[in-house]
């Protein structure tokens, strides 16, 4: 599985320690950056991310900045990104579960490294459930538009 990753500055350090830990458990991982704690602007970073997933350039998204609000906000306005804001892992399942979220958004001054692993971990081996929850993840296409 071919994963995006991006942050800003406040997610920099959480980047770097998921970016690590998912090239160990097997996963392709595409960076595209901040590459420092230097303050950079996240809506930069957010539509690099989510336009990697849209042209199908990698299988999912994360996206990581202080809170995750701005990254998701972000996200969320890219049609066809369905991003989740996600601080626990039982969030992080239900957003693949029913929402079929193709982004995954944290926020590195909230939770810590271990929990946002295992957030992400959780996330990543959640497939969409779909039967009743199709008609409603296509809805979200049509109010895009």
């Amino acid at each position: 599985m071919r994963i995006a990753i991006g942050s800003d500055h406040a997610g920099f350090e959480l980047k770097e320690f998921i970016k690590k830990s998912l090239l160990s458990a097997g996963y392709e991982i595409l960076d595209f950056g901040t590459n420092s704690c230097n303050p950079v602007d996240y809506p930069v970073f957010a539509k690099k991310v989510c336009l990697s997933v849209i042209n199908q350039e990698t299988t999912a998204g994360i996206l990581i900045c202080g809170t995750g609000i701005g990254m998701s906000i972000s996200a969320n306005k890219i049609k066809g990104i369905r991003a989740a804001l996600c601080s626990e892992e039982l969030s992080a399942r239900l957003s693949r579960l029913h929402n079929n979220a193709n982004v995954l958004c944290l926020g590195a001054r909230i939770i810590g490294t271990e929990l946002a692993l295992s957030i992400v971990k959780a996330w990543l081996s959640t497939p969409f459930e779909g039967g009743r929850h199709q008609k409603r993840v296509e809805m979200i296409e049509w109010v895009a538009e």
